[in-house]
């Protein structure tokens, strides 16, 4: 069973950070960094600098600052890509919410995997972007990688939702050091199990892979191990088998809120990766188990979409935001449940 790939379980950035030597002469910082940097060429330096994802001593600098002795340079640019890793378009429906020249907001349906890799090689989300770039009628920007769609996050194979595609190298590193800054707004909601307690809180909790069960993650309390997660959650509707609610991420780690809300004790609705696709509250009768199982065919994966998604724009500076409905499985689903609580309170 091939691991389901992950936002940021791998990050599509990159951060180093450089102390000047003591003996530095002065020297431009491009060109200093053109020296230190492998496989970065000084125009993508140039489009670092001017996104302001390259800082001197915490401080945003021109390309023709003067490095000095002890400075520090802390850099964010989008992972090395090889250019001999050819990727397969493929005619593959998208479903665009936006796009101008910079961006294109995607809403990915459940079972598309993002990103070609072991068992996936075809059939994903890259593949359908390389075929609409090389197709589109935008016109092809300076640094546009069309054989190489700007990924800068993931979902999950089977979380619906909303993805940021960037359409220009100067585009993809301004939201590389976004994402770096953990200011991306990414809000999900998901149904779970159970009727969470509070119904709103924050769930800080270090997040790493399980010792044991390789394609799983898993909680590690003593904050030694794994790293740091925190997920921010709000009751949306209680329906007392299950409860629909929204989270924030702060940060954004392999199956994040999928193993805090099962460490809280309510995993997500048929997540067979964290336990959640078996009866977890309510009765064992034989009508009742028939039912969820009902609800278990109309959704066959964890209950979870990413519905707003909001940032700074590359171009413009200014904040936007986008939204999406929820899918026809999680909503049928919801109606099941609605439905069978009602019913339920009239029986009583």
């Amino acid at each position: 069973m091939a691991e389901q790939q992950s936002e940021q379980s791998q990050p599509f950035y990159e951060e180093k950070r450089i102390i000047v030597d003591p003996g530095q002469s002065p020297i431009r910082l491009d060109k200093f960094l053109g020296d230190r940097l492998e496989h970065v060429s000084r125009n993508k330096i140039q489009v670092a600098l001017k996104a302001e994802a390259i800082t001197v001593n915490d401080k945003p600098c021109k390309s023709n600052y003067k490095v000095r002795p002890g400075d520090r340079i802390d850099v964010v640019m989008p992972k090395f890509q090889d250019p001999t890793a050819e990727i397969q378009p493929e005619n593959i429906p998208l479903n665009i919410e936006y796009e101008d020249e910079d961006i294109l907001i995607v809403n990915k349906e459940p079972g598309m995997v993002v990103h070609p890799g072991i068992g996936n090689y075809s059939g994903t989300l890259v593949n359908a972007l390389a075929y609409y770039l090389q197709n589109s009628d935008m016109p092809v920007m300076e640094g546009n990688t069309q054989d190489r769609p700007g990924l800068v996050h993931r979902i999950d194979k089977d979380t619906s939702g909303l993805l940021v595609i960037a359409k220009n190298e100067f585009a993809m590193t301004h939201l590389a050091k976004q994402f770096f800054d953990h200011t991306i707004e990414r809000k999900y909601v998901a149904l779970v199990w159970g009727s969470p307690e509070p119904s709103a809180g924050t769930i800080e909790a270090n997040v790493g892979r399980h010792p044991r069960f390789r394609l799983q993650q898993t909680v590690f309390e003593d904050g030694d191990e794994g790293r740091e997660a925190i997920t921010h959650y709000e009751t949306i509707e209680d329906m007392y088998y299950v409860s629909l609610v929204q989270c924030q991420l702060e940060t954004g780690r392999t199956h994040q809120i999928r193993v805090h809300m099962k460490h809280i004790g309510h995993p997500l609705f048929n997540d067979a990766r964290y336990d959640g696709d078996r009866v977890r509250k309510g009765t064992v009768f034989t009508k009742y188990k028939q039912f969820v199982n009902n609800c278990f065919e109309l959704i066959p994966r964890q209950a979870l979409h990413a519905q707003t998604l909001g940032f700074i724009h590359p171009r413009t500076g200014k904040k936007v935001q986008f939204e999406c409905a929820l899918p026809d499985d999680m909503s049928l689903v919801l109606e099941k449940w609605r439905h069978y609580l009602t019913h339920r309170k009239k029986g009583m």
